[in-house]
C-alpha cells in the first residue's frame, strides 16, 4: 500500500490545501481506492456531473471494507461531505455513519464461546 493520503472528490472545485489527491468522477475515485488503498480522509461532493454521484464511491468503500473483514478503512478514518446538495449530503453521511457505527459495535463485541 502507498503512503497515507487524503482524497478530495469533486467534479469542479479544488481543495483548499495542495496535499489532497483529487478525483473528478466516481470512477477516478474508485480507481484510486483500488490502486492506493483507503485514504485516511475523504471529502465528498455528491453531484459529479451528469448522472454520476459520489454515492457510488461511498458504497464501494463500504463493500471494500466488508470484503476485507473490516480492514480496508483505517481506524483513524475521517470524512466530510462538502456538497451543496442537502439530500445527497444526507445520503452519503447516512450510509457512512451507519456503516462505521455498526463496524465499531462489531469490533467491540467480544467473541462468543
Amino acid at each position: 500500500m502507498e503512503t497515507r493520503y487524503r482524497l478530495f472528490i469533486d467534479d469542479i472545485r479544488d481543495p483548499v490545501a495542495s496535499d489532497w489527491v483529487i478525483a473528478r468522477t466516481s470512477l477516478e475515485a474508485i480507481t484510486l481506492l483500488e490502486a492506493r488503498g483507503c485514504p485516511f480522509e475523504i471529502s465528498f461532493d455528491h453531484d459529479l456531473g451528469g448522472e454520476d454521484t459520489a454515492m457510488v464511491v461511498a458504497r464501494k468503500l463500504v463493500t471494500m471494507d466488508l470484503d476485507t473483514g473490516g480492514r480496508f478503512i483505517p481506524p483513524d478514518f475521517v470524512y466530510s461531505v462538502h456538497s451543496a446538495n442537502p439530500v445527497g449530503k444526507g445520503n452519503i453521511e447516512g450510509l457512512l455513519e451507519a456503516y462505521l457505527r455498526q463496524r465499531e459495535i462489531s469490533v467491540d463485541r467480544p467473541a462468543a464461546g
